[in-house]
Order: C-alpha cells, then sequence, then structure tokens
C-alpha cells in the first residue's frame, strides 16, 4: 500500500467538483484500531477503505453503543489541508463515551487520527470553494454481548468522502416545520451526546416533512412543547436587532461546535449574545432565522411552518446570517487570519 504522503497537492480524483452534494463518495482509506476493555487503543493504521467484520452480537448492533462525530478538511490554495477545531469533537466524543461507557481514545489519538486520514486521502479534498472532505470518526461497541452490558471491546474508526451542501436548497433558505407529534430528545436523556441512537428515530418525522415540501423539521421541548430545541442535525439560532439568541444546552440539545463557534464570532462582531430557553412564539417577532452544524455550516431560513400559520424571515445577502457565515468560511478556509487558533494546517 503506498504512503498517503505519495500523493502530490496537485492530484486530484476523477471527480465532477461542480455537482458535488452531500453524499457518500468512498474514498480511497479510513483509519482504525480497537481496544478490550481494560485497555487503552494501540496505534491505529491506515487501511483500505472497505467494510468491517462484525459479531452479530456486537454491543453496537445489540444496544446501539456507538458515538460518532463530524468534521472537515478544507483545501488551501497553496495544497495544504485545513482542519477546524478538531480537539473539540475529540472532547465530546470523551464526554459521550463517559456517557455511554465506553472507552475513547485520548484527544492526541484522536486528531492525529484525523490528519493521517485527511492526508491519506488528500486527493478527494475538492479545490478550494468547491466544498470539503468531510471526516467521520465513529466509536463503536464491537465486542459481542448478549445480556445488557458495556461491549468488551470497541473499534475506533475515521472514514471520508468529499461533500458540498448538505441540504438539496444548497445555498438557498430552508423552510422548517415545527414538529410538535414527536420529539427529539427527553430530559435527562442522551440528547446532549452524540449517540448513534439520537438519529435514526428523527427520520419519520423528517421524511414526512420532506414529502410535504419542507427541508427539515424544528423540535421543541418534550415537556411543555412551548420551546424551541433544535432541527434534526443542526442547531437553531434566532435575531432580532442586535441580538442573537439560540437555546441553551440543557442536556437535552447537543452543543455543536459550529454552534459554539458562532456565538464566540457573533460576540466578537459586536452582537448582543444570548442562550436562553427560547419560546417558539418569539418566532413570529425574529428578524432572521438561521442553522448551524458542521455538515450545513450557517444555512439561512426563509420560513417556518407552526400549527400551519407560516413566518417569513429575512435573507440574503445584507443579513446577520451571512456575516457569520463568511467569517466562519473565511476562518475555516483560510481566507481570514485565525487569532484563536482554531485552525490546524496540515501539508
Amino acid at each position: 500500500m503506498p504512503e498517503p504522503s505519495a500523493y502530490c497537492d496537485a492530484e486530484y480524483a476523477d471527480v465532477d467538483w461542480d455537482s458535488l452534494g452531500f453524499g457518500l463518495m468512498p474514498t480511497d482509506y479510513m483509519y482504525i484500531t480497537k481496544c478490550s476493555e481494560d485497555n487503552n487503543f494501540g496505534q491505529g493504521q491506515i487501511s483500505r477503505y472497505g467494510n468491517i467484520e462484525l459479531s452479530p452480537s456486537a454491543g453496537v448492533l445489540n444496544y446501539a453503543q456507538g458515538l460518532f462525530e463530524g468534521t472537515k478538511a478544507y483545501r488551501k490554495e497553496n495544497g495544504h489541508l485545513l482542519l477546524f477545531r478538531p480537539d473539540q469533537n475529540a472532547i465530546r466524543m470523551k464526554m459521550g463515551a463517559e456517557r455511554m461507557c465506553m472507552i475513547s481514545p485520548s484527544v492526541d489519538q484522536f486528531v492525529d487520527a484525523l490528519k493521517q486520514t485527511a492526508l491519506a486521502n488528500k486527493r478527494w479534498t475538492p479545490p478550494p470553494g468547491k466544498g470539503a472532505l468531510y471526516l467521520r470518526p465513529l466509536l463503536i461497541g464491537s465486542g459481542p454481548v448478549l445480556g445488557l452490558a458495556p461491549a468488551p471491546e470497541y473499534t475506533f474508526l475515521i472514514y471520508a468522502s468529499p461533500v458540498c451542501n448538505y441540504f438539496k436548497e444548497g445555498s438557498a433558505p430552508l423552510n422548517l416545520y415545527v414538529e410538535e407529534e414527536f420529539d427529539r430528545a427527553s430530559l435527562r436523556g442522551t440528547g446532549s451526546t452524540k449517540t448513534i441512537s439520537n438519529y435514526a428515530p428523527v427520520l419519520k418525522a423528517q421524511l414526512r416533512a420532506k414529502n410535504r415540501g419542507f427541508s427539515d423539521v424544528l423540535y421543541l421541548d418534550s415537556v411543555t412543547k412551548n420551546n424551541l430545541e433544535e432541527v434534526s442535525s443542526c442547531n437553531i439560532f434566532i435575531a432580532k436587532g442586535n441580538v442573537i439568541s439560540t437555546p441553551a444546552t440543557n442536556g437535552t440539545i447537543l452543543a455543536g461546535i459550529t454552534r459554539k463557534t458562532i456565538l464566540e464570532i457573533a460576540h466578537d462582531h459586536g452582537y448582543q449574545v444570548e442562550e436562553r430557553i427560547v419560546p417558539v412564539d418569539e418566532l413570529v417577532d425574529a428578524d432572521e432565522v438561521f442553522c448551524t452544524g458542521t455538515a450545513v455550516g450557517v444555512a439561512p431560513v426563509g420560513s417556518i411552518t407552526y400549527r400551519d400559520r407560516r413566518i417569513d424571515f429575512k435573507t440574503g445577502s445584507d443579513t446577520i446570517c451571512q456575516e457569520l457565515y463568511s467569517s466562519l468560511v473565511g476562518i475555516q478556509t483560510g481566507l481570514i487570519e485565525d487569532k484563536k487558533g482554531w485552525v490546524v494546517e496540515i501539508a
């Protein structure tokens, strides 16, 4: 197997970068390592991308003992790759592993594994401005269990895929539907943990909304049904005047890394930033609404339908959303100076 560094900076995979969406496009390599329940993860290796072997009684298959993360590598004009705040993904996985009774890689091993995977698949990283290389770390209970218990073995792996826009609308404004029949998370549950078991339950509501012409669903809190929580796979913000608000992470909402970053950027831009309970009724008076996440970036919301009432919001170039999006992407891609040490550059 050739070393990942055998790929030169100018070499690209045979991909139509202009038609790239957000779908799986298998790349050359993945990273994989394992550990038993009483040991640390060993040194991982870069292997050809392909299927992995699991026991039918693996903890992840029987009891959904698994976590995942998502981050991106961006290509600079000089051919180098940029990772954005990878340590935050590592820290979040460690927190999730503690909640799910799993063994996790160290922060250093996690970040190093991301670097290795990105470099090994460098030719699949889109040209500047055409997208990014999405990196998907997985931590799964791969050891066999029958009774309900932590798995005796864990596998940590990372695979990659070139991506562009997450929603089919591309960069066009989203139209969301407020979901009241189903809940995304319950109080004192795992809503704040990036466990794999949080995502399949949203598919029914999401598919139903998409079949009605909506982009996605916006969930309310499970107790009062009065307060905003998050969209299926991203956080939500509302803006009114100079005030930007987002639901507080009270145990049911995932503490998104893009969410955290946008809060910091908005504060630096002079906005009043609030993390608090956000009643759904505040949508009526909001100037703007936007979503944030690794996959979606910063996505404007054009409308939200709540109990058959459509509420429209300001979108376009002269918006807070666009201002924050431009700053975020500029830092992520190296076009704006990184003054906070968020970006990790790898050759």
